[in-house]
């Protein structure tokens, strides 16, 4: 019997003990910091899985959304065989024409597509047509230049389940249809019916080869489910008429209507019988939900093996030796591969710094479990507990709490995004849980590796800086300056983009990667580390200089605060590579978000001039705009005449001519920073106002009176004596330099302008072409306004449009600036940046608190023994104040300042194009979107640190003063 504590145990002679589990043990004996290890750890692991998917699921709708927005006729891939040849007989002819033949064949080819291109069903088609078109001698079809129209016969499947029948019924074929039946059956869609003049009962006839015409009688009119489909937008001819031009030496152009006939399927043998040379085709429309990113290269390779590799053989093997398939399906995903190189660059950066923050709050939460329980593990190892046994201990310990917080988080982050690859989200996950089931175990194995029983000091005034911490600090900074020159250089794009448009599955997979070289997204992180390791070297030098003139000071709280930052741990270290990681970070990432914002808001005033635009194609009505400077929000309106068909001099180019008020022109050139000037410099002279010569004053004849000619003659004196000063463009500068020179206008005026003002931009027009000048010297009728641009905060543009009417083009400043948001890639990687940015910003707030936590029992102790000596409460508040304030201080001034450096550094090779300025169709976007500085980026999270670390020591002052001193100054309980 033996007894354990006050509780009585039986055991046998010679037994040990029962002894309590290590694990149970220890999360009883520390409650609080097991929760507080399994949120951070739950924390971590959500947001580390959820990047992975939340990238997955926004390149994936941006694939899609390209691939959708593509024209059928671009993505699908159209293969065509024709018929077997004249040697063969017209039996055999006409049955590899017959539906079950090209039915058997589409099914067959379905079969050779390579995953992960994938046909969608409802959309793919297959049938017969013609290849030449048939000429149709109807007079009452349509003839806008005489020549008859032409038809196109088409024999496709599925026409009753993409189509609606308006009149009529749906085209029959009765009995076996040869190549010599007389009479087809066919339907036309709405619009070919509308634009032809066809009708439910009319027999239009097409050529036949050796006997009568074929004739086509129309027996229903149907209109499309789905017009933009594949079905249908793959041929547009099956639904819209188009007119052709041919190609003529003539003025005259000639032109005539082409359309189509549907056919039943039945019906194609009897195309045989026309010189239209029929051909089976099938026409395969992707599916846009079974394309995915992650898969590009796979997917550009299946679609180079139906084009002209070992899938176009198959596909030869099953038709026709002369089969072909074609698609502009590989430069849709080419162009959308260059977007995306632009884009995972800059999102990569904002993941590596959030990441490294985190991976720095872990190593802190793991130090902070080793310093608390140094004197435990210690004891233990000084009572012959092995290291390995210990740090196996410790590895169980750890991982009882974060292998559980590690699979809710992962459960988390697959609830808050549930699309994504999951293989990505677990690995990350798994290493975030090993990192911090590592943490605490590492850090007891390098502090105990010797058995020691009272610990040497570490802090700076005792530990000096090895020769190995000399070599690692060189190593990051030899690969900061390697990252930086590769970015500056290569760009973050690294030449990928560019050559994504070849198509080729090696491009799109160079151009899907970025740049492939993660040093180069290490940049920032790498920037910000070595400053941190700076900073650490120097900081406590100016302070210990700054204890020697505050210790003659009265009071002691100036001079013990500083000596006491100046002697700060070496721990200092991981929690300011922290805070300067994070504010790099996020000065980085500010700067990229307000860079975009800035980019599109330029952009948008660069195509309207002004924060809205009213346009017509004649001219505004006389009262319009007094009318819309009454809108709510409107602050001034600035009317415009505009010519876009101005010939200046004697050639026959063209150049934009702007009549504008000077006055009013020239506040809103310097308001909206577009070519400033002064309004002097383009104010018409008094002799010139009015003195364009007119359309009947630029012709001579005969039949002038005397007294017209002296009048115009006049006129024209004037305008020669004092020509119209212009602002012009620096290409309309260059070619008719200062001298006057002749302009004619749109209603066949003349005028006489002098350029007096060149500037590269002006609000009225864009491009690289215009002229402005007063509108006082035009003629009535070019002087008229034509458009209206209006300047003022909160505009409602329905207001604008009810005042303008509906002939009136209105166009907004921010709609026009969300025109440039065309791909759920951009906005998707806008909101992962911002994402990232913040997590960082919040794990260097953690940082700075577990910092503080760290010393907190190490304060309160100083507090306890200084207020025995009697310090004040209000004294013990400014010391530990000022005890803090120089390592905030120095980590906001430091971050602020790196994050200047590094946005300095590395805008040369950043180009924020693609992520800002991506325009619908993929049309040149109008400039481009450089880094820049942004100064709420850097001061406010240094502002926000500094606010942080003062506010919890004047907390912790508070709490402390609050309790009593007899704890702490109890000798050797330090728990």
């Amino acid at each position: 019997m033996s007894e354990v504590g006050r509780r009585w145990t039986f055991t046998r002679r010679g037994a040990e003990p029962p002894v309590a589990p290590w694990i149970r043990t220890r999360l009883r004996a520390a409650p609080g910091a097991a929760v507080a290890l399994a949120l951070l750890v739950l924390a971590t692991v959500c947001l580390a899985a959820s990047y992975p998917r939340a990238v997955d699921r926004y390149e994936d709708a941006g694939l899609r959304r390209a691939v959708s927005d593509a024209t059928a006729l671009r993505t699908s891939v159209q293969m065509s065989a024709p018929p077997p040849s004249l040697g063969a007989s017209q039996a055999e002819r006409e049955s590899v024409l017959r539906p079950a033949s090209v039915r058997e064949r589409y099914q067959r080819i379905l079969k050779v597509i390579e995953r992960p291109l994938v046909a969608d069903p409802d959309q793919s088609a297959y049938g017969v047509r013609t290849t030449k078109s048939l000429e149709a001698p109807e007079k009452w079809l349509p003839r806008p230049t005489g020549l008859p129209a032409q038809m196109t016969l088409v024999a496709q499947n599925g026409l009753a389940d993409h189509a609606r029948l308006r009149e009529g019924r749906l085209p029959r074929a009765d009995g076996t249809v040869t190549a010599a039946t007389p009479e087809l059956e066919a339907a036309v869609t709405t619009e070919t019916a509308r634009r032809l003049h066809i009708e439910v009962g009319a027999v239009i006839h097409v050529p036949a080869v050796e006997r009568a015409p074929l004739a086509v009688r129309v027996t229903g009119i149907v209109a499309p489910r789905d017009r933009e489909g594949a079905y249908w937008a793959t041929q547009p001819v099956l639904r819209t008429p188009s007119l052709v031009r041919l190609p003529t030496q003539g003025a005259e152009p000639s032109i005539y209507w082409l359309g189509a006939l549907l056919l039943a399927p039945d019906a194609a043998p009897a195309l045989l019988g026309t010189p239209g040379a029929p051909a089976r085709y099938w026409q395969l429309a992707p599916a846009p939900a079974a394309l995915t990113a992650s898969e590009l290269p796979r997917l550009a390779s299946a679609i180079a093996a139906l084009e002209s590799g070992p899938g176009l053989l198959k596909v030869r093997a099953l038709t026709a030796p002369e089969a072909d398939a074609s698609t502009d399906l590989d430069d849709v995903l080419a162009s959308y591969a260059g977007l995306r190189s632009g884009i995972r660059p800059l999102v990569a950066v904002a993941a590596f710094g959030s990441a490294s923050v985190a991976a720095v709050v872990l190593l802190m939460a793991g130090g902070l479990a080793a310093d608390r329980r140094r004197g435990e593990l210690a004891l233990l190892r000084a009572r012959g507990v092995s290291l390995r046994g210990l740090t196996a201990r410790l590895f169980a310990e750890t991982a009882v709490v974060a292998v559980p917080a590690a699979a809710l988080g992962l459960a988390g982050a697959l609830l808050a995004v549930p699309y994504g690859r999951l293989s990505y989200a677990v690995w990350t996950a798994a290493a975030v849980a090993l990192v911090a089931c590592a943490m605490l175990p590492v850090r007891a194995w390098l502090t105990h590796r010797a058995v020691r029983v009272h610990g040497a000091r570490e802090d700076l005034a005792s530990v000096r800086p090895s020769r190995r911490r000399t070599v690692a600090e060189l190593t990051l900074l030899v690969l900061a300056s390697a990252a930086v020159f590769a970015l500056r250089s290569r760009g973050t794009s690294g030449g990928s983009a560019g050559t994504a448009g070849a198509g080729d599955a090696a491009d799109l997979d160079a151009a899907g990667s970025g740049s492939g070289d993660q040093l180069v997204a290490l940049a920032p992180v790498l920037i910000g580390v070595i400053a941190a390791l700076l900073l650490v070297r120097l900081y406590p030098l100016p302070l210990r200089w700054l204890a020697r003139p505050a210790g003659r000071l009265r009071g002691a709280v100036g001079h013990l605060s500083l000596a006491r930052a100046g002697r700060t741990s070496l721990s200092t270290v991981l929690p300011l590579l922290a805070l300067l990681t994070a504010l790099t970070t996020a000065a980085f990432g500010g700067s990229v978000l307000a860079g975009v914002a800035d980019a599109r808001d330029r952009a948008a005033l660069l195509s309207l001039g002004a924060d809205a635009r009213v346009e017509v194609m004649g001219a505004l009505p006389a009262g319009l705009p007094a009318q819309l400077r009454s809108a709510p929000g409107v602050r001034e309106v600035t009317p415009l005449s505009i010519g876009y068909q101005a010939r200046p001099g004697t050639g026959a180019e063209t150049v934009p001519l702007v009549g504008v008020e000077p006055e009013g022109y020239a506040r809103l050139a310097g308001s909206t920073h577009l070519g400033a000037f002064s309004a002097g410099e383009l104010k018409a002279p008094a002799s010139a106002t009015g003195a364009a010569k007119s359309p009947e004053g630029a012709k001579s004849g005969a039949s002038s009176s005397p007294s017209n000619d002296a009048s115009h003659e006049a006129s024209n004196d004037a305008s020669k004596d004092a020509p119209l000063p212009a602002l012009a463009s620096p290409a309309v500068a260059e070619r008719f330099g200062t001298q006057p020179f002749p302009v004619r206008l749109e209603d066949g005026s003349d005028i006489t302008v002098r350029i007096a003002v060149v500037r590269e931009l002006t609000p009225a027009v864009s491009g690289a072409e215009f002229l402005v000048v007063d509108r006082a010297g035009l003629g009535a009728a070019p002087a008229r306004p034509t458009a209206l641009l209006l300047t003022g905060d909160g505009m409602d543009a329905g207001a604008l449009r009810k005042a303008a009417g509906s002939a009136a083009d209105v166009r907004l400043r921010a709609d026009e600036r969300a025109r440039y948001v065309d791909s759920p890639l951009q906005s998707g990687a806008e909101h992962v940046y911002a994402v990232a940015v913040a997590a960082g910003s919040g794990y260097a707030v953690l940082a700075l608190l577990l910092a503080l936590v760290r010393a907190a029992p190490e304060r309160t102790a100083l507090l306890a023994r200084l207020r025995t000596m009697g310090l004040t409460r209000s004294q013990g508040r400014r010391l530990l104040v000022l005890e803090a304030l120089p390592q905030a201080l120095l980590a906001a001034v430091g971050g602020a300042l790196t994050g200047w450096a590094a946005v300095r550094l590395l805008a040369p090779g950043v180009d924020l194009t693609a992520v800002a300025l991506a325009t619908p169709g993929g049309s040149p976007p109008p400039g481009t979107a450089a880094l820049h500085t942004d100064p709420a980026s850097l001061l406010l999270p240094a502002l926000a640190v500094l606010l942080v670390a003062t506010g919890i020591a004047a907390a912790q002052a508070w709490w402390t003063g609050r309790r009593g001193s007899v704890r702490e100054l109890r000798a050797g309980d330090a728990r």
